[in-house]
């Protein structure tokens, strides 16, 4: 944090004029409890090094968790957390919030969404105490209880916060991420009336990137996602395609694909510039980073026209 912040921000650190948004760093130090997380850390390294799991514990007073890189113990409350992000010069920030796994019981989801309301509180005024130009989003939690998700939304939509987040666990697919927008989003939609006509605060949906759940979610307002599922993707050898679909580039059929490019349609760097199929499985045979890197590029260009297209269609009344 102090480095980025005596380059004068994320922004000049990163070479960036567009919006940028940080996280809490809740999701990182949960994640970091899923095995499959860790397995895939542990996987890229070639030493007996390895990083440890569930090393973990949550308390009124926050998170402690052991650091991936050197297993320290770090304590993160909601007000460093706050403080970081500041320190770190994001357009938008994220309060610090638990993460429970799908399948927790009842009433421990219950404990935990209290726990993080009470969280973002305290987030919140740490904002509001320091602004610095930048917009806090209140996140919205409670699995895929119906009852859970009012609650969170009502009492998130009732703080002074400049956009809202729907996050924590959304569902096993598309049908049961939708019966939660189905919940939520008209409680936020609501939280409109009390603002000028023709404006409403933002809907941020965390986490979610898959093509269909993004078009499904945007038919319910909602304004943003994020997610690092195109880069994933890319770094297991898997390449989006126009039209829905996606290529894994390891399979052998590529291997004398000499002449075809990725997508035709894509104009990224990767398909102007005209690598091949078969070069890029090579890279990825041989073990090369320039192959993820160059599937993340395209992938995230698929993205990027496929947000064009959505935000087309909404302003020719089509979506």
């Amino acid at each position: 944090g102090e480095a980025v912040e005596a380059a004068g921000g994320l922004h000049r650190f990163m070479n960036r004029t567009q919006p940028l948004i940080t996280d809490s760093g809740g999701f990182q130090v949960f994640s970091l409890a899923n095995h499959s997380v860790t397995d895939e850390l542990n996987s890229k390294l070639n030493s007996k090094k390895r990083y440890p799991k569930g090393t973990m514990r949550v308390s009124e007073a926050g998170v402690v968790f052991r650091s991936y890189r050197d297993g320290k113990l770090v304590d993160l409350s909601p007000e460093k957390s706050v403080l970081n992000q500041k320190q770190l010069g994001a357009d938008i920030i994220i309060p610090l919030d638990e993460l429970p796994p799908f399948h927790t019981p009842a009433r421990d989801l219950v404990r935990s969404v209290a726990l993080t309301h009470r969280w973002e509180a305290r987030s919140l005024r740490t904002h509001l105490a320091d602004l610095r130009q930048q917009a806090m989003l209140g996140v919205i939690h409670g699995g895929i209880s119906r009852e859970l998700r009012t609650w969170s939304a009502e009492y998130i939509s009732g703080l002074p916060f400049d956009g809202f987040a729907i996050g924590g666990s959304l569902g096993r697919d598309t049908a049961e991420l939708l019966g939660i927008l189905g919940t939520v989003m008209p409680i936020l939609r609501a939280d409109g009336g009390r603002l000028p006509p023709g404006t409403r605060k933002p809907v941020h949906l965390l986490g979610v990137g898959d093509e269909g759940s993004i078009r499904a979610a945007a038919k319910t307002g909602v304004d943003t996602f994020d997610s690092c599922f195109p880069t994933r993707l890319g770094r297991h050898g898997a390449a989006l395609i126009t039209g829905g679909s996606r290529i894994n580039i390891t399979n052998s059929r590529f291997k004398t694909e000499y002449r075809a490019v990725l997508d035709e349609e894509c104009d990224c760097r990767v398909c102007s510039q005209g690598f091949s199929r078969a070069y890029l499985h090579h890279l990825f045979k041989a073990k090369e980073p320039l192959g993820p890197q160059l599937l993340a590029i395209h992938n995230l260009r698929y993205m990027e026209r496929l947000m064009k297209g959505i935000r087309s269609e909404i302003l020719n009344d089509m979506l």
